[in-house]
């Protein structure tokens, strides 16, 4: 993406709330469109692929729950919702990736870390079950923690048309943030091991410590994204490590385009209103909806949205240059017959 193109995005952003009143609804495409991002990020630009990507989502709102009820503020919360999944993916990451585990067992393993985290959590009901004052609560999960709130100041929540502007910044910056790394040596150096990892060890680098870097940068993003959903959303439960998440992020970022940034957030976008839409009936299942898309842009658009208009233009481009270049000529054409005739 261009700069001119970025700066109409972040415009785009910045009018939304003028142009739709409901900004419940564009802030939670905006925080699914961060969650696709850091799943397009590491699986577009490293080839790392997780079938459980929503734990790291998941682990994201619990951490901000359980830290804002016990710190009574979001300042601190928000940093640990960042900080844990990061963690928990710097461990899994390094046990996969310097014990040399192949593609195949890779999203076996982080899909079975998913599912140990969602049925865990699905058993923490009781008084037992309990971090510092707050009650995990097991299928019915934590409601009634603290919002966020301007820092330094609990007192004053940050919430509606402004919290929206929150996600919309953060979403930016973490955007601005994956572009920096693409265009980087550690970017390139990432997209070699996409390409052959082999090669890019037999050259000197250090190929487990990069794939686990962006492996846990990855789930600081959807940890990110976990902690203004769960502010979204008031509550935090045990669904958001389900299997169903993980399936809808690997379908955002396919039908958006993998390997690239804005597509999975396009994808996020454009399947996340499809499915509040659907949201609002109870006629056609959501998860054969969404099934049937997938099919379809993958027959239809196997590169992904972005991509696909990125070659449109592209083609524009070129028919308009090739037409300037024969007119060009049948001007210059024409001036030369008009000299010579003279």
């Amino acid at each position: 993406m261009k700069w001119g193109w970025f700066i109409l995005w972040a415009l785009i952003m910045l009018l939304l709330p003028l142009i739709m009143e409901d900004t419940y609804t564009i802030c939670v495409l905006s925080i699914w469109a961060l969650l696709a991002l850091s799943l397009g990020l590491m699986w577009g630009f490293a080839g790392i692929l997780s079938f459980g990507h929503a734990a790291y989502f998941g682990l994201g709102a619990y951490a901000y729950a359980i830290s804002a009820i016990n710190l009574g503020e979001s300042t601190g919360a928000l940093f640990l919702a960042v900080l844990v999944p990061a963690l928990v993916a710097a461990v899994i990451g390094a046990m996969m990736f310097y014990g040399r585990i192949s593609d195949v067992y890779l999203g076996v393993i982080t899909l079975v870390v998913s599912l140990i985290l969602y049925k865990f959590m699905n058993a923490t009901a009781g008084d037992v079950y309990r971090i510092g004052d707050a009650r995990l609560g097991g299928f019915n999960g934590i409601p009634g923690f603290p919002l966020l709130n301007v820092p330094g100041d609990p007192s004053a929540e940050i919430w509606g048309t402004p919290f929206y502007y929150v996600v919309a910044v953060a979403l930016l910056l973490c955007y601005l943030v994956a572009r920096w790394v693409l265009y980087s040596s550690f970017g390139r150096i990432l997209t070699g091991i996409r390409e052959n990892d082999l090669r890019a060890e037999l050259l000197g680098y250090n190929v487990p410590l990069y794939k686990t870097a962006i492996f846990s940068l990855s789930a600081a993003m959807a940890g990110l994204a976990g902690a203004f959903f769960a502010m979204w959303s008031e509550i935090v439960t045990p669904g958001l490590f389900a299997l169903g998440q993980s399936a809808e992020v690997i379908i955002w970022v396919i039908v958006g385009g993998l390997g690239t940034l804005v597509g999975p957030m396009a994808g996020a976008a454009i399947l996340g209103m499809i499915k509040l839409l659907l949201g609002e009936q109870t006629t056609i299942d959501n998860t054969l909806v969404m099934g049937a898309i997938l099919v379809l842009a993958v027959l239809l658009i196997p590169g992904g949205i972005a991509p696909q208009i990125s070659a449109w233009r592209k083609r524009r481009m070129q028919r308009f240059l090739s037409s300037r270049s024969q007119q060009s000529g049948r001007r210059r054409r024409g001036r030369q017959s008009s000299r010579d005739s003279q």
